[in-house]
């Protein structure tokens, strides 16, 4: 008797745990920048590593070239990320396959600034999905085309349904919507914009579908339980961007976020399986 009674009590205590992480799945495990905070960042070596760590996602940033090729990097221009200068968009491929890419302490590494025809090879074989940004160039301008050309890209090898493309931009969410309606959209939301138009944060939830984007990309530290609630209610998919640290992790996880892009994939995975 006294055994049955512990096993109840046992049981109901898990039942609630459960409930207080939302007794959902595990949310997906997104390598931001490719694990930005273990390798050089937008690297094939850190794209190749966070797939052999077991990574859902692989989250990276698109720029266009002089010459209209799609390149795998951040910035819109080369100085911080690695051993060129000037703006990506000045520069043609065979000018960036010269450089090397800097690791986070500065280094330079014998990594090269990938295509995005590189780093799709590198998924497509693998089930990962993937997570392309497309950036603007200096001054926020837009890069004529890409989005055409990012799709093409995906379309090419196959990887259009297992693609999210992200935007800070609305116009850029509507041009891809436009081009292929059945892709997935991220609008992607900082604090900078909310606290611009002295919105709430699951306002964020509201302009995702006004954009018609299917998922919303957050700054972690605007997620609370009501965030989640409102995404959950309108079928939008959220990610939350970049958890790095234990609690935080903890805490996303906790909530139970669809998504999580993290610099630090080997954290995450290790918070995951506890």
């Amino acid at each position: 008797m006294r055994r049955a009674v512990l096993l109840l009590v046992l049981a109901i205590g898990l039942a609630a745990a459960g409930q207080s992480r939302g007794a959902g799945p595990a949310p997906m495990l997104a390598a931001h920048r490719g694990g930005a905070g273990l390798w050089p960042e937008n690297s094939l070596l850190g794209f190749r590593s966070s797939i052999g760590l077991g990574v859902d996602v692989l989250e990276f940033d698109l720029h266009l070239t002089a010459d209209g090729e799609v390149v795998v990097i951040h910035d819109p221009t080369l100085e911080r990320t690695t051993t060129g200068a000037g703006a990506v968009r000045e520069a043609r491929l065979g000018d960036l396959r010269a450089l090397r890419l800097k690791a986070r302490d500065g280094a330079v590494t014998g990594e090269a600034v990938p295509t995005l025809a590189e780093v799709l090879a590198l998924a497509a074989g693998d089930g990962v999905e993937v997570m392309p940004e497309i950036k603007n160039g200096p001054a926020r301008t837009r890069y004529e085309g890409i989005e055409e050309k990012v799709l093409a890209l995906l379309g090419s090898r196959g990887m259009l349904a297992r693609a999210t493309l992200q935007a800070f931009d609305p116009e850029t969410i509507r041009r891809v919507r436009a081009l292929e309606p059945a892709v997935r959209t991220m609008l992607l939301v900082g604090r900078g914009r909310v606290e611009q138009e002295r919105a709430q944060p699951a306002d964020a939830v509201r302009w995702a579908g006004e954009t018609g984007a299917t998922d919303l990309g957050l700054d972690h530290r605007l997620i609370d339980a009501g965030v989640v609630a409102a995404a959950r209610k309108a079928g939008i998919r959220l990610s939350a961007w970049t958890v790095n640290e234990d609690a935080d992790l903890r805490r996303m996880i906790d909530l139970g976020v669809d998504v999580i892009m993290t610099d630090y994939p080997d954290r995450a995975k290790r918070l995951l399986r506890r």
